[in-house]
C-alpha cells in the first residue's frame, strides 16, 4: 500500500500498523501527488495537543480516523516520539476499521510484547482490575488477550524479583538439524551434508566461550540460567555434547544457575546416551518439540520422524528421569485442521508435560511454506486452533507465564508458554521481559544487553556456520564491546 506520511516522518509505527491491519500489503513511498489506494498520514500541532488524522482511500472510497494526545502528558524527547507514535497508529486502525477491515484479534496492539504494558501498569500500582481495564480500553483489546497478559505480567514481575542487577542468562546457539522444517527461514544446516563442518564450528565456538567468560567475569556477573538452543543441539554426538557442556563449567562460574535447558526438539535425535551425558552435567529441562503429532502434517513440513518416534523419546526422557519436559506446538502448519491440531493437543496433555508451549505459525519469507503449494489452515481455524488450546491448557490446570507476537503471524495470532505448578522458564521470561541482559555464543546468536531505563543492546553473531566460523575474530571482538557497553 502506498503511505504518505505529513507532518512527521513516523514510518516504523505507520509500516506496523499496515502489516497489522492489511497482512498482505507491503509499504510503498512514492513520490509526486497522492493518487489510488493509500493512506495519507497527517500530524498537527495545535496550541494543547498533537492531533493524528488519517485518510485511507480504498476503492474509490474515504476513509478517516483520528486520534490526540494532550502535551502535558509529554514530558520529555522519549515519550514525545512514544505518544506521537502512538496515535498516528491509532488514527490509520480507526480508519481502517470504519473501511470495513476486521478488528485484528489484538485491537490496535502491533508491539511483540503486549503483556510489557500491563506490566507498566501494575508497576505503577495498579489493582488487577483496573489495570486490565485501562489495558483493554486503551488498545481495544479483547478480555479473552487481556487476561493472557495478566498472566505473563504477574510472571515477569514475579521474576523479577528474585533477581540481581548482576544477573545475566547464557545462551549458546548449535545451528544444526538433521533436517530443514518448510517453516525455517533460520536455513539450519542439515547434518546430512555439513557433518564436516561440526568439529570447526565447536572449535570457534569454544574461543567465543573463552571471551565471553572472560567478559563476564571481569564485570563480576552472574549467570543464572544456561539455554542451549538452535537448531537442535541434540545433533551432536553425545561426546561432543559432553566437551561442549564440560567447556561451558570451565569457562564459566555456574553455581548460581538455577536452570540448564537443553533443546531436544528433533524426537530422531534423542538416544539414552546423549540424555544421561546432559543429566551429569546438571541440565534440568529438554525440550521434545513434535510440533503436531499428525504424521501427514509432519511429512508436509519435512519432518523425517514419526507421532510414534515422538512417544519413543518421551519413554527414553521419562527412563533417564531428572527432566523438565517441554513440548512445543504449532498452529496453523499445512494439511492440519482444527480437528486434527485438536487431536494433537489432547495427545500432548495426556503425556502432561511440565510446559508446553502453542506457537502460531509465522510466515517468514524464505522458508519452504511461503515457497511451496501446500494448503494451509485458514486465519479462522488457525483462531480455532489457538482458541481450543487456550481453553483446554487453563482447563487442564497450565498457566500462561510468557508470551509474544511476530510479524507475518498466520492470523496474528501469538505465542504463548504454558507451565503447570511453578515451572516457569526463567530465560524465556528474562528474554521476553527484557529483565536483564542474554549473553549469547554461537551462530545466529543474539546477544540482548539491559542497560537500565529501557535502553537495549544488540550484539549478533554470523547467522551460518560457515560464516561463523570464518567469522570468529570479529566475533570475538564484538564479545569485547559488552565490557565498554555494560561499564
Amino acid at each position: 500500500m502506498k503511505l504518505f506520511l505529513f507532518g512527521h516522518d513516523y514510518r516504523y509505527a505507520a509500516e506496523q500498523m499496515l502489516l497489522t491491519l492489511f497482512p498482505d500489503e507491503r509499504p510503498e513511498y512514492p513520490q509526486g501527488k497522492p493518487e489510488g489506494d493509500r493512506a495519507e498520514l497527517c500530524l498537527n500541532e495545535g496550541a494543547l495537543k498533537y492531533t493524528a488524522v488519517c485518510r485511507l482511500f480504498l476503492n474509490g472510497s474515504e476513509f478517516r480516523g483520528r486520534a490526540s494526545v494532550q502535551k502535558s502528558k509529554i514530558t520529555d524527547e522519549l515519550s514525545k516520539a512514544k505518544y506521537l507514535q502512538r496515535i498516528i497508529k491509532f488514527s490509520f486502525y480507526r480508519a481502517a476499521l470504519k473501511s470495513g477491515r476486521p478488528k485484528p484479534v489484538w485491537g490496535a496492539l502491533t508491539g511483540i510484547r503486549p503483556g510489557k504494558l500491563l506490566s507498566n501498569l501494575l508497576e505503577a500500582g495498579m489493582g488487577d482490575r483496573a489495570a486490565l481495564s485501562k489495558f483493554m480500553r486503551d488498545n481495544d483489546v479483547s478480555r479473552e488477550r487481556a487476561l493472557l497478559c495478566l498472566y505473563t505480567a504477574h510472571a515477569g514481575l514475579d521474576c523479577a524479583r528474585t533477581l540481581d542487577s548482576r544477573d545475566i542468562c547464557l545462551y549458546i546457539g548449535i545451528p544444526f538439524c538433521p533436517t530443514r522444517c518448510s517453516y525455517c527461514s533460520f536455513v539450519s544446516q542439515s547434518v546430512q551434508k555439513s557433518m564436516k563442518l561440526i568439529p570447526a564450528y565447536l572449535e570457534a565456538l569454544y574461543r567465543e566461550i573463552d571471551a565471553t567468560a572472560e567478559v563476564v567475569k571481569s564485570l563480576s556477573l552472574r549467570p543464572i540460567s544456561v539455554y542451549m538452543g538452535g537448531g537442535t543441539p541434540t545433533t551432536l554426538s553425545a561426546q561432543e555434547l559432553h566437551e561442549l557442556c564440560s567447556k561451558l563449567e570451565t569457562a564459566f562460574d555456574l553455581a548460581s544457575v538455577r536452570e540448564y535447558t537443553v533443546e531436544a526438539g528433533r524426537p530422531d535425535t534423542i538416544t539414552k546416551e546423549k540424555l544421561e551425558t546432559l543429566k551429569i552435567h546438571g541440565v534440568t529441562r529438554v525440550s521434545v518439540n513434535p510440533q503436531t503429532m499428525e504424521d501427514a502434517v509432519l511429512e508436509a513440513i519435512g519432518r523425517k520422524h514419526t507421532a510414534q518416534d515422538v512417544l519413543n523419546a518421551l519413554k527414553i526422557v521419562s527412563d533417564v528421569g531428572g527432566f523438565e519436559i517441554n513440548m512445543d506446538l504449532i498452529a496453523g502448519l499445512p494439511l492440519d485442521t482444527p480437528e486434527t491440531f485438536g487431536k494433537t493437543l489432547d495427545t500432548v496433555l495426556a503425556l502432561y508435560p511440565e510446559n508446553i508451549t502453542v506457537h502460531t505459525l509465522a510466515l517468514k519469507k524464505g522458508s519452504g511454506i511461503m515457497l511451496g503449494n501446500t494448503p494451509r489452515p485458514s486465519a479462522e481455524d488457525v483462531g480455532s486452533m489457538i482458541d481450543h488450546a487456550n481453553s483446554a491448557l487453563f482447563k487442564a490446570g497450565y498457566k500462561p507465564y510468557y508470551l509474544y507476537r511476530q510479524k507475518y503471524m498466520s492470523g496474528g495470532f501469538e505465542n504463548i508458554g504454558w507451565q503447570r505448578s511453578h515451572t516457569e522458564n526463567i530465560y524465556n521470561i528474562c528474554i521476553m521481559e527484557e529483565l536483564c541482559s542474554i549473553i549469547s555464543m554461537g551462530g545466529g546468536a543474539s546477544t540482548k544487553l539491559c542497560l537500565g531505563s529501557g535502553r537495549i543492546e544488540r550484539i549478533f553473531d554470523p547467522k551460518y556456520p560457515a560464516e561463523y566460523i570464518d567469522s570468529i575474530e570479529k566475533v570475538i571482538a564484538d564479545k569485547r564491546k559488552i565490557i565498554e557497553l555494560m561499564s
